[in-house]
């Protein structure tokens, strides 16, 4: 007999149809954090209670979210990580047969009725939250006619809600042939229905299959959706056949993600702890190119060699070496001079976005002060005024900024 429960949630006031206007992603994502809070707090004592928290969730995301403006990605993201954290409370939870049937039924309505797919997360692991088998086979079967007449049908084709839940439960009761046949009818190939297809494939034994057919969708879309998700499913297999050197040169480095350089070096380093880290940066810098965008990564690892070598690249950003400079003075005073001249040398030659003269005051003074530790003031005079005359004739405001702050210096006001 499925239990009862009558447990006061505390976020679904603030989750009610229409509560959240065009602005209000923040407000939003801030709830989001507080119900997942509450929840695991709950599944400390009360794990089924705790579960139907997440299906109560669930219902409520889209009709409480629908007239938020979703452009930035943020309110997504957010959504996305809360659920995947929510996951397995729901999957464990200690629930009978008959609870999960009620589970179930409010999930793939709530899915249905989903309009930006922000329920995504609970479509894929269906399957995984139905865990009794019959479940499984009854949620597979549902829509099952349905979504092979519409991926059938090229030239009239429609969006099935369901077809993630259906193809999660095929999954999990095992029927891979059928899962198999099913995605042979579709047109199109993306990996957030291949996946399925490689999974299933996997379980079988098939790894060489499978690797084939997900490696053919990076093959056909470098770009395409999922293309990281599809490198870290390649990689797996052959980091599972002792093969991490291909897997790392055919999926690992071509595919690092990362919303910056630093990012992506730290992602593939995340990935492969075994290679060594300076190799992997010289990878990517390699690989992408754009040298002078790598400085800050490089910086950061420690590999300040190679940063000094990004930072004479035209496009490292002068503001991003003046304040390298600027954090460098005290605890290597070395790399702060050369960094400090590149930036004016940039600012000097044009390079830089929004610049002023007072970037090259910033950076005039930081070598100064860099200089002065390592006692070379004298130098770092002699290599601005070599600057100077090197633009002998130019007139332009960082030229003439530079010949102030040189005057400045013969005048002993340098640190004015």
């Amino acid at each position: 007999m499925a239990r009862k429960t009558s447990r006061k949630w505390a976020f679904k006031p603030g989750m009610r149809a229409g509560t959240f206007g065009w602005r209000g992603s923040a407000k939003a994502i801030q709830h989001l954090k507080s119900a997942g809070t509450e929840i695991r707090a709950v599944n400390r004592a009360d794990p089924e209670a705790a579960a139907e928290g997440v299906v109560a969730l669930a219902e409520r995301i889209w009709p409480a979210f629908a007239h938020i403006d979703t452009s930035s990605g943020a309110l997504g993201t957010a959504v996305n990580r809360t659920l995947e954290g929510l996951l397995p409370v729901l999957i464990d939870a200690p629930a009978d047969e008959a609870t999960r049937v009620k589970w179930l039924e409010r999930l793939r309505i709530a899915i249905q009725n989903d309009g930006v797919d922000y329920l995504a997360p609970l479509s894929d692991r269906f399957g995984e939250i139905a865990v009794f088998p019959a479940l499984m086979n009854e949620h597979a079967d549902r829509d099952l006619a349905l979504i092979e007449a519409a991926w059938s049908d090229h030239a009239r084709f429609s969006h099935v809600p369901t077809a993630t839940l259906t193809l999660s439960c095929l999954l999990e009761a095992g029927r891979y042939h059928e899962l198999l046949a099913l995605l042979a009818v579709k047109k199109t190939r993306l990996w957030f229905d291949e996946k399925f297809a490689a999974e299933a494939l996997l379980r079988q034994g098939q790894e060489d299959v499978a690797l084939a057919r997900a490696a053919q969708l990076l093959d056909n879309d470098p770009q395409g959706w999922g293309r990281h998700d599809i490198a870290l499913f390649c990689e797996a297999i052959l980091r599972r056949q002792a093969r991490k050197d291909e897997a790392y040169r055919r999926f690992g480095l071509p595919n690092a993600a990362g919303a910056t350089w630093l990012a992506m070096w730290r992602d593939l380093v995340k990935r492969y702890p075994e290679c060594d880290g300076r190799a992997i940066l010289e990878d990517l810098i390699a690989l992408h190119g754009r040298k002078g965008k790598w400085f800050a990564a490089a910086k950061t690892a420690g590999y300040l060699d190679i940063a000094l070598d990004c930072a004479r690249d035209s496009e490292a950003a002068p503001a991003t070496l003046i304040r390298a400079a600027r954090d460098f003075e005290a605890r290597d005073p070395a790399f702060a001079v050369q960094v400090a001249l590149q930036a004016i040398m940039h600012l000097l030659a044009g390079c830089g976005y929004d610049t002023s003269p007072a970037d090259l005051d910033e950076a005039v003074e930081h070598l100064m002060e860099a200089c002065a530790r390592l006692g070379k003031t004298a130098w770092a005079i002699d290599e601005l005024r070599r600057m100077m005359t090197e633009r002998d004739g130019q007139d332009d405001p960082m030229i003439r900024r530079l010949r102030v702050r040189l005057a400045m210096i013969d005048a002993g006001k340098g640190s004015e």
